[in-house]
């Protein structure tokens, strides 16, 4: 998934480039360079969000989290409670998104520019679907820890550091 979103991104960022370079330096430009970049941002950002569901990057309030002990019972509770959660909405977005490619496929319709099937565009949602529902039931049945990072590092919390750089202090002192 990694090398896909990077290819996507290179290929948007050449083909904006060249997209502005035409228009603005030689007054000319390229029909479809704008409908492709459109459908590689929907391809990068939904394969992002697949990524950061699979390092638990995504965005969490945590303040009820945080009022129960490190590895105690609730914590866990509440991080499977977030597990499903979220496997319900990837089966969400391999359900609807599927079958709105399904829908699109049986309809005639062509992309303007580059004369693509028009259900090429929502073609990311189930796949992303899957893939953040495949990496729910990894989590739900521990197959994979939350601390199995595969595209992130490990994140630091600077509180936890401040309190070991003091206690070091004081058993020095």
């Amino acid at each position: 998934m990694l090398y896909v979103a990077d290819v996507a991104l290179i290929a948007m960022v050449i083909i904006v480039t060249m997209t502005v370079v035409l228009r603005y330096v030689f007054n000319t430009g390229i029909g479809w360079a704008e409908e492709v970049p459109r459908l590689l941002v929907t391809l990068f950002a939904f394969l992002a969000m697949a990524m950061g569901v699979r390092d638990h990057s995504h965005m969490c309030v945590s303040i009820i989290y945080n009022l129960f002990p490190k590895g105690g019972k609730m914590r866990k509770f509440m991080e499977a409670l977030g597990d499903v959660v979220v496997l319900i909405c990837g089966l969400f977005m391999v359900y609807y998104g599927g079958r709105r490619c399904l829908q699109m496929m049986s309809l005639p319709g062509k992309l303007p520019m580059t004369g693509w099937n028009t259900w090429i565009q929502y073609l990311p949602i189930p796949l992303a679907g899957f893939v953040i529902s495949f990496d729910s039931i990894l989590f739900l049945t521990g197959v994979i820890k939350r601390d199995d990072l595969l595209y992130s590092e490990p994140e630091v919390d600077y509180v936890e550091e401040l309190k070991k750089q003091e206690a070091e202090r004081e058993v020095q002192a």
